[in-house]
């Protein structure tokens, strides 16, 4: 089995690289047909490591010593367990499926290799995360997922809104990232490894202070990378970049990255539960905070944007509370809407001409009904209704905030349950039915390309139907991750449940009521209410008016008063000097007998005063 974790590793980095040949060429079709099938090896791979996994157990592989100096011995070493497969499995499933996607929605772009080539390389470095055995290999892959997050969110680097999304993207992670460090040289100061096993074998033995440090540490990391509170704003900034860019960012790569490192150090902050409830309550918050955003925008990436913040929410309220198999669970699921969401999105745009407002579309069902349809099917997983996919998994979690006794916890889920579905709904009803506002810009809408919809449909069928794998999913997964047990009566489970899906229903009725007789006033934008929330609560502004503007005047005040003043009149001073000094002293060297002679006397006198005035006393 060894070799097909080879395969899954480096298929996607054999892609970036075949592919990187022909960046600086004009489309070639064929470098967007081999990455997709490359992607679509190391799906195969995975698939085959998850069927081995199921019936051998975990597999290690060592693939070299990497860094052996001193008391510091590193392994470039792997590890495919019940954890790291469903990873695998899920982000070469999704990614597979962005890539052949990508072929059709990136036909007309001058870049279209290039952009291969950065998009199998996100993949390979979301693997490197997933896969590694150790902090440091984990560390290199979340380094890569955010230079390759980069490179994509600012692809079309030559607009300024890009290539500044882009910056403030890789920017604020890098913030994070330092508390990812801490926490990890924190742990080496304390174990000596960064091995899995000998790191959680060892923190069961330390002092809890110093556990909850690195636990601390390491959650700030996670706040980067999945765009929690107040490290959020560069997630709904991040759609400047090309659609399926989006997909892969928010189903499958990157964001999702945080929930895994809480899940994978769960033996950790299970030791420190004051910690991981500290977690799902900022969870709990973030859900609501981002879905109230996602109510009154009209940008239709930003909205699906808003909504992916929400839902990681809601897994690291199941990870905090010590749910791991369920954030783990959820996690998957999502996958299979958001990204057919964001794929739709990427339709609508296409037929729009890359029209993002919605207010400015209507009534697209008539040329676009697949679209539809699949954007609908992922609208009702994404609000929990039953069967679909997010029934199963996000109801669990507002499970096990009341089975916590967290009912403060439980309460903002089961609110933003509801704010979930009458965003979702707001959208397809805004984009899909109603006036037909298109006409009024001269708009011609049509359907994508046939295999662009076959791309999509796979996608569409698991959010249908991946809620009903939950029972074999957690006797998979808790084979290694801790089984946590629910304590309420079936009555209240099935409270519990009726409750959620009671307002889940609610919210989509009420968004079909609402917008099939011309949505609220325009007097509702004037209320306080609306322009908070469509001002992202002012946040950006304040990091404007705090954080930015201050750090620009202190960059300019160093830069003239300090770079310019001192630092480079030191610097200009020493080389006028040095050139003044060669400047006289070039007659010494004048190539005349007699101006020689005469310097040779005054070395001989210089040197002779030194020997008398100078010489050692005895």
């Amino acid at each position: 089995m060894e070799k097909f974790v080879y395969i899954a590793l480096f298929a996607p980095l054999l892609s970036s690289l075949l592919v990187a040949l022909f960046a600086a060429r004009p489309k070639i079709l064929f470098t967007g047909i081999l990455a997709s099938a490359l992607i679509g090896v190391s799906m195969i791979a995975s698939f085959v490591l998850l069927v081995d996994v199921n019936a051998h157990g975990a597999l290690h592989v060592k693939m070299m010593d990497w860094i052996d100096a001193g008391n510091l011995h590193i392994p470039f070493g792997f590890v495919v367990d019940q954890v790291s497969v469903i990873m695998m499995v899920t982000v070469t499933l999704v990614s597979t499926i962005v890539h052949i996607y990508s072929i059709g929605y990136m036909d007309h772009d001058k870049s279209f290799n290039r952009f291969f080539s950065y998009l199998s390389a996100f993949v390979f470095s979301m693997m490197i995360l997933v896969m590694s055995d150790n902090f440091v290999g984990l560390f290199i892959g979340w380094e890569g997922v955010g230079l390759c997050s980069w490179l994509l969110i600012g692809f079309w680097y030559h607009k300024h809104s890009a290539s500044w999304a882009a910056n403030e993207a890789f920017i604020m992670n890098r913030i994070a990232d330092l508390g990812m460090l801490m926490g990890l040289f924190l742990i080496y100061w304390q174990v000596g490894s960064f091995q899995y096993d000998i790191v959680f074998a060892a923190v069961k033995s330390m002092d809890v202070a110093i556990v909850t440090t690195i636990g601390i540490f390491l959650f700030i990391g996670a706040m980067g990378k999945s765009a929690q509170f107040p490290l959020h704003t560069w997630l709904a900034d991040a759609m400047e970049g090309p659609t399926p860019v989006s997909a892969l960012i928010h189903a499958a790569t990157m964001v999702t990255a945080g929930v895994y490192l809480v899940i994978r150090c769960g033996e950790l902050y299970t030791l420190i539960p004051h910690i991981g409830f500290a977690i799902a309550s900022l969870g709990a918050f973030v859900a609501v905070f981002a879905a109230s955003m996602a109510l009154v925008n009209n940008d239709l990436k930003r909205i699906i944007a808003y909504s992916t913040l929400s839902q990681l929410g809601y897994m690291f309220v199941a990870a905090g509370l010590g749910a791991y198999w369920i954030a783990l669970f959820h996690l998957m699921t999502h996958a299979f809407f958001k990204s057919l969401l964001f794929l739709g999105a990427g339709n609508v745009m296409h037929a729009m001409h890359d029209e993002l407002n919605i207010k400015k579309m209507g009534g697209l069902y008539g040329s676009m009904k697949a679209t539809a349809i699949l954007m609908s099917v992922a609208s009702v997983a994404l609000a929990g209704i039953y069967p679909f996919a997010g029934f199963f998994s996000k109801d669990k979690i507002l499970e096990v905030a009341f089975n916590h006794g967290a009912y403060y916890l439980w309460f903002a889920l089961f609110i933003g349950a509801g704010m979930t579905a009458f965003y979702s709904f707001r959208l397809v009803m805004l984009v899909f039915f109603g006036e037909k506002e298109y006409t009024k810009y001269g708009i011609h809408p049509h359907e994508a390309q046939p295999f662009v919809i076959y791309a999509l449909m796979p996608l569409g069928l698991l959010a249908i139907i991946a809620g009903f794998f939950e029972h074999s999913f957690e006797g998979f997964v808790t084979r290694l991750l801790s089984h946590y047990e629910v304590h309420l009566s079936h009555g209240t489970e099935w409270a519990l449940i009726a409750g959620t899906s009671a307002i889940a229903i609610s919210g989509i009725v009420f968004a079909i009521y609402k917008y099939s007789r011309g949505g609220f006033s325009k007097s509702l934008e004037n209320r306080a209410c609306y322009k908070l929330l469509i001002n992202q609560y002012f946040i950006p502004k304040l990091y404007a008016m705090y954080i930015m503007q201050p750090f620009t005047v202190l960059s300019r005040f160093l830069w003239q008063r300090i770079d310019v003043r001192i630092v480079d009149f030191t610097v200009d001073l020493i080389a006028k000097v040095i050139y003044a000094t060669g400047q006289n002293t070039r007659k010494m060297q004048s190539g005349n007998l007699s101006d020689m002679l005469r310097w040779m006397i005054v070395g001989m006198v210089a040197l002779l005063a030194l020997a008398i005035f100078f010489r050692p006393m005895v």
